[in-house]
């Protein structure tokens, strides 16, 4: 298995690519895990990571400034392959982001990513809150419980989305969308690399899944 973690200038891809060798490691995935802008990579690729960090409309920017990036990234994701956006990386996959203006996003699930309402909370949310969804929903969420706990680290969130592509929400002041999924694109807003044994077990999850 090769897995691609895609390198447009946003930052995290260390702990990303740890993450998933470590969850290949543990499922008992063979493969390389690597870290690359390279289209051919990409095209190659046996499952693809984004990772993302910063605002929305700078990684769209950086997915635009390599050559040939973002069409070979769409084009295996089209082709089938699956696909795990991480944080800004998630949110890239909506329709559009409203941070520093509106900058249309891949499209790839409803809905635009809007800072967050968070009534008498501060922002960003930084730090554990617990996952709800409904157990055996997803094959991404098999080995972990609604009340689990994950990283999150955001002052922006998907809304108005389709509800059959929410996968899970955590709670800020409301209904947060924590994970997404559309086909074989999936998403979390939280850091499964920070998330320690309920990130791996995701992690894993996404190396194994055939959706």
């Amino acid at each position: 298995m090769k897995v691609v973690v895609v390198d447009y200038g946003s930052g995290n891809l260390a702990s990303a690519s740890r993450a998933v060798a470590s969850a290949a490691e543990r499922a008992g995935e063979s493969g390389e895990v690597i870290v690359t802008s390279d289209p051919a990579d990409i095209r190659a690729a046996d499952r693809i990571v984004l990772p993302g960090q910063g605002a929305f409309a700078e990684c769209m920017d950086g997915l635009a400034a390599v050559p040939g990036l973002r069409d070979a990234l769409e084009q295996s994701v089209a082709g089938g392959t699956p696909f795990l956006g991480i944080c800004v990386g998630m949110q890239l996959m909506a329709e559009r982001g409203l941070e520093y203006g509106a900058t249309d996003g891949l499209g790839w699930v409803k809905g635009e990513i809007t800072r967050m309402p968070a009534p008498s909370l501060r922002l960003p949310q930084m730090g554990w809150n617990a996952l709800d969804f409904t157990p055996g929903s997803h094959p991404l969420l098999d080995g972990i419980a609604p009340g689990d706990h994950v990283y999150l680290a955001h002052s922006y969130s998907l809304t108005g989305g389709a509800e059959e592509e929410c996968l899970a929400t955590t709670d800020y002041g409301g209904p947060v969308v924590a994970m997404v999924a559309n086909g074989n694109r999936a998403g979390t807003q939280f850091h499964p690399e920070k998330s320690q044994e309920v990130g791996l077990t995701i992690m894993g999850n996404f190396l194994r899944w055939t959706p």
